[in-house]
C-alpha cells in the first residue's frame, strides 16, 4: 500500500478546495442561511411542530445533510473530471497508486469538504435554534457515512461523464428529486399515496432520519435500520466504483 501517495493526493484535494473558500465553503453557508430564513421563519409560523419537534429544529438535520451530500459529491466529481478533461489523468494512471489508493485520496478530500460544510451549517443552525445533539455516536455515524457515500458517487459520476453537461446529470436528475422526496423539509408520512410508499425505497430518507435521530432524538424509522441501509449503499457504491477504476473504463481511452 502506497501510504505516502495516498497522503499526497489527499493533501492535494484538501488544498484544492481551500484555495477558493468563497466558492467551496462560504457559498453553501449563504444558501443555508437563506433556507432558514425562507423555510424556517416563513413556514414555522404556520407549522408549529413536525413529528414532535418545532419546525425550525426539524429542518436542521436535513440542511446539514444537504450541505454534506452536495459538497462531498461536487468535490470528488469535479476534481476527477477536470483531470480527465485536461489530460492529467495520465499522471494518475502511471503513478504507483492502485484503484483503492486513488479512491482513498479523492474520497478523503471530498469527505473533508463535505464535513466542513456540514459542521459550519450546524453552527449556522445553532444561531437560529441553539445546539442540539442527543446521540453523538449516531450523528457521527450518519455524518461520516453519508459524506463517504456521496464522495464515492461523485467519483463514479466523474468516470462516466465525458462532457461538462453530463457531470451535472446526477445532481440534477437523481440527487435533487431524491432530496425533495427525502423528508428534508417535511415528514415523509405527510406525502400522499403513492409517494409515501415510494419514499421507502429512497436511501436519502434513511440518511436524513438517522441524522435527525442523532441530533434531535426523534426519527420515524429505527436508526439501526437506517444505518444498515446506509452501510449497504456504501458497500455497493464502493465495489462498483473500485471495479470501474480497476477496469480503466473511460479513463485509459
Amino acid at each position: 500500500m502506497n501510504v505516502l501517495g495516498m497522503q499526497t493526493l489527499f493533501a492535494k484535494e484538501v488544498r484544492r478546495f481551500m484555495r477558493v473558500p468563497g466558492q467551496t465553503v462560504l457559498s453553501p453557508l449563504i444558501s443555508t442561511t437563506l433556507y432558514f430564513i425562507v423555510f424556517g421563519y416563513s413556514i414555522s409560523g404556520r407549522i408549529q411542530t413536525v413529528e414532535g419537534s418545532p419546525y425550525l429544529h426539524f429542518i436542521v438535520p436535513g440542511l446539514v445533510f444537504l450541505g454534506i451530500a452536495n459538497n462531498a459529491f461536487l468535490n470528488s466529481s469535479s476534481s476527477l473530471f477536470i483531470t480527465k478533461i485536461q489530460g492529467t489523468v495520465v499522471d494518475l494512471l502511471v503513478s504507483p497508486l492502485g484503484p483503492g489508493e486513488l479512491m482513498a485520496g479523492f474520497i478523503g478530500g471530498a469527505m473533508v469538504r463535505g464535513l466542513v460544510v456540514g459542521g459550519l451549517t450546524w453552527a449556522v443552525a445553532a444561531v437560529f435554534t441553539g445546539f442540539s445533539l442527543e446521540h453523538a455516536w449516531v450523528a457521527a455515524y450518519f455524518l461520516l457515512l453519508s459524506s463517504y457515500v456521496f464522495s464515492v458517487l461523485g467519483m463514479l459520476a466523474a468516470v462516466w461523464a465525458e462532457k461538462f453537461e453530463q457531470i451535472n446529470f446526477f445532481p440534477t436528475f437523481v440527487m435533487l428529486p431524491l432530496t425533495f422526496l427525502g423528508g428534508v423539509f417535511y415528514s415523509v408520512r405527510e406525502l400522499p399515496s403513492p409517494w409515501n410508499a415510494i419514499s421507502l425505497f429512497n436511501p436519502m430518507v434513511y440518511m436524513v432520519e438517522g441524522l435527525r435521530y442523532g441530533l434531535l432524538g426523534r426519527s420515524i424509522y429505527p436508526p439501526l435500520m437506517g444505518g444498515a441501509i446506509l452501510a449497504g449503499v456504501a458497500v455497493v457504491a464502493t465495489v462498483v466504483t473500485y471495479g470501474v477504476l480497476r477496469s480503466g473504463y473511460k479513463m485509459k481511452a
